[in-house]
């Protein structure tokens, strides 16, 4: 198959996607993206309409797009190698082409030319943002920078997108660096049997023990990490897990000190070229806070609100293990405290986390959740059989389908992937996703979503552009053949990557780049966010949790025990996530040119007033922190958008509740006032014609238990 990158498949045909075949691809992919640009630029200045220069220039680098956004989800799924090679190889090329864009001077004569005419001051709705944000993108990408400044920041875009490639590279290395072998199985003692027998099936296929002698292996994956930070009464088992995770991005030759100085500085020094005084104001113009300080005062105001329940949290988890052990009043070392704070949530309430995972099998919580999405929301989610090719295979061999409107299973990147079709209730498609739950070596951490095709719905007689995306996560594996079966924690995670993915596919606005998730930064978790409240809903539960093996909902005392821990720590879980805003915002605002500064200190001195007192003080998050350092912008000077975005989604839930939480109704509202408008408007407008009012600041501390 020639360039098999610049696919037109809508279902892709994965197999023959080679590492060889990037450069070769990639490279013809951005000659002829360049032409289409410059063919924008070149039209008759005297015919230009709204689509031959705004439509124009977002078709002009689609083909290039979708095909670099394979190559980038390959990265973070099936990573090896050739593949990074190839990836690294394109990528600074790639990076300083769309650099380029809106320092074209070319081009950005032809849109501000446009800008004045009588057809564009005429424009409304849509089209007159699509402009506005075009203009404000070009403005805030350099577009009015004198040439030696934009020969600058193509190198800045340059050096952006390879700093943070191999910072990303160096946080999976090192995290795959790390695995502890254990070989009785008493020094697990504590641990539940689930995540022991998944410790031994996983030595097992690493070569290590016997069914005879079996192995245990440990690794810094979350599913195996964390029942043993939680759980194992072996103090010495903890502490060697914890000091491997302060490894992950600071060892050797995958230490990320360096790359965080120079990225930091690279930001500042962009920000500076286009005259803001920090990375944070550049980054936050065009988003719901505007500016760092707005950011910043948020952050702040929700700590100072959460401290004093903060530090009674503190002291009575000290107080808990000093009486357990019979042992004086005393701080706690870093791999104590998940330990004794779930073994005091069970004192308090009675409550073990662990006995939800029977409730939650993977497969019942895909299908139940998807039963809440067609309630709500009006759609059908249905699977399609599915089928895994190794590149040696061709599809000429096997009846793999590339063409939605066609039978035939569909093929995906790895034997778990699942491919799902969503419709509307009138029967029209309008989306597909793939589904990637589980970990393994050469995929990334954490959980995600993304799109590889951007939708439009059918207007002035064209057909509708169906929408494809994708979920991943690192979900608690299927072991030995039986169902993988899910913490609550991990089920949120689910909900949550589901409510961005739904946001995308929903988009109904026609231009691609204004649909979906591509919205303010800090409005984009509104979404996602929202759909975790239907994880502590009896109403909604009881769609998706049911026993593995009777098949029975929670029980209504395991249930009143649940929703009686929800708030359990939640002080120090706010705390928490706004202390990693803290140092984001900081680092970015205040820091980002220090020199001679050690990192650890200074993240300790940002962030000393938010987080627990300990013995032992850990290495900073910063040199593994991918939602601010492993992409040029990503979360860089918004991670505080999480809480910005929970404060709404607090406040908006009240509207389903009210409804009775199952509401037809509220969730039509939803999705067509918020879910499908993508960024045909503005956020808070969005926001108030869905609520009929501004957001209750005090939301979350209401739902957290702190007001």
């Amino acid at each position: 198959m020639p360039n098999p990158f610049l696919t037109k498949d809508f279902q892709i045909r994965w197999s023959t996607l080679h590492p060889k075949h990037i450069v070769p691809d990639i490279t013809l992919a951005l000659e002829r993206a360049q032409a289409n640009i410059d063919a924008v630029a070149d039209q008759d200045r005297g015919r230009m309409t709204f689509d031959s220069v705004l439509i124009g220039l977002e078709e002009a680098t689609r083909e290039l797009n979708e095909a670099w956004a394979l190559v980038e989800h390959l990265d973070s799924v099936c990573n090896s190698q050739e593949l990074r090679e190839a990836h690294n190889e394109m990528l600074p090329k790639v990076s300083a082409f769309r650099a380029k864009i809106p320092l074209n001077d070319h081009l950005w004569d032809l849109i501000e030319t446009y800008s004045k005419t009588d057809e564009a001051r005429a424009l409304t709705g849509l089209k007159q943002r699509v402009l506005d944000e075009t203009l404000a993108y070009f403005r805030n990408h350099g577009a009015d920078l004198a040439p030696e400044q934009k020969k600058r920041m193509e190198e800045i875009e340059s050096e952006l997108s390879q700093a943070t490639q191999k910072y990303s590279e160096n946080v999976l290395d090192s995290t795959n660096a790390f695995e502890l072998i254990v070989d009785d199985v008493e020094k697990l003692k504590g641990m539940p049997e689930s995540a022991i027998e998944a410790a031994r099936a996983d030595a097992r296929d690493k070569g290590h023990g016997t069914p005879t002698e079996p192995r245990y292996r440990i690794t810094l994956k979350a599913p195996s990490m964390l029942p043993v930070m939680q759980y194992c009464d072996s103090e010495d088992i903890r502490r060697t897990v914890w000091e491997g995770s302060t490894r992950i991005g600071r060892a050797g030759e995958h230490d990320n000190t360096d790359l965080v100085w120079k990225i930091l500085r690279l930001r500042h020094e962009k920000a500076k070229l286009m005259g803001r005084a920090q990375f944070a104001d550049h980054i936050l113009e065009r988003r719901m806070a505007k500016n760092g300080a707005t950011a910043l005062a948020f952050v702040e105001r929700l700590h100072q609100r959460t401290k004093p329940a903060f530090e009674r949290e503190v002291v009575k988890l000290q107080e808990y293990r000093a009486e357990a052990l019979h042992v004086n009043h005393d701080l706690l070392q870093p791999w104590d405290v998940s330990y004794w704070s779930e073994k005091q949530q069970k004192e308090l309430h009675d409550f073990d986390p662990e006995e939800l995972r029977p409730y939650f099998p993977m497969d019942g919580v895909i299908q139940g959740m998807f039963k809440i999405a067609e309630l709500l929301f009006g759609v059908t989610i249905t699977e399609r059989e599915s089928i895994f090719l190794n590149p040696t295979e061709t599809a000429d061999e096997t009846p793999a389908s590339t063409d939605p409107t066609r039978p035939g299973p569909v093929e995906v990147w790895h034997p778990l992937v699942k491919f799902y079709e969503m419709r509307n209730a009138d029967g029209a498609h309008i989306g597909s996703f793939y589904a990637d739950w589980h970990p393994r070596d050469s995929k990334r951490g954490g959980a995600w979503m993304n799109y590889l095709l951007g939708g439009t719905p059918p207007v002035n007689g064209k057909e509708r552009r169906l929408h494809l995306g994708l979920i991943c996560g690192n979900m608690t594996p299927p072991v030995d053949g039986k169902p993988a079966l899910l913490t609550h924690d991990e089920v949120q995670t689910v909900f949550h990557e589901f409510g961005h993915l739904i946001h995308q596919l929903f988009g109904e606005v026609e231009i691609p780049s204004m649909n979906g998730v591509n919205v303010a930064w800090d409005f984009v978790e509104l979404p996602s966010q929202i759909m975790e409240n239907f994880c502590w809903s009896r109403k909604s539960l009881d769609f998706f949790a049911k026993h593995v093996e009777t098949g029975k909902p929670i029980p209504p005392a395991l249930f009143k025990r649940m929703t009686a821990a929800r708030n359990y720590m939640s002080a120090s879980a706010m705390m928490r996530q706004l202390s990693f805003g803290k140092l984001d915002l900081e680092l970015h605002m205040n820091h980002a040119t220090d020199t001679d500064v050690d990192l650890d200190d200074l993240s300790r001195a940002i962030t000393r007033e938010y987080q627990m007192p300990l013995q032992t003080y850990a290495p900073t998050m910063a040199r593994r922190f991918g939602h601010l350092f492993s992409s040029p912008v990503g979360y860089a000077a918004s991670y505080y958008s999480y809480k910005w975005a929970e404060v709404l989604d607090a406040d908006a839930f009240t509207k389903f509740e009210k409804a009775g939480v199952l509401s037809e109704k509220v969730g039509r509202e939803f999705k067509d006032k918020i879910l499908s408008k993508g960024n045909s408007d503005d956020p808070a407008v969005l926001f108030r014609d869905f609520m009929g009012r501004d957001p209750d600041p005090d939301a979350l501390l209401i739902r957290s238990g702190l007001l």
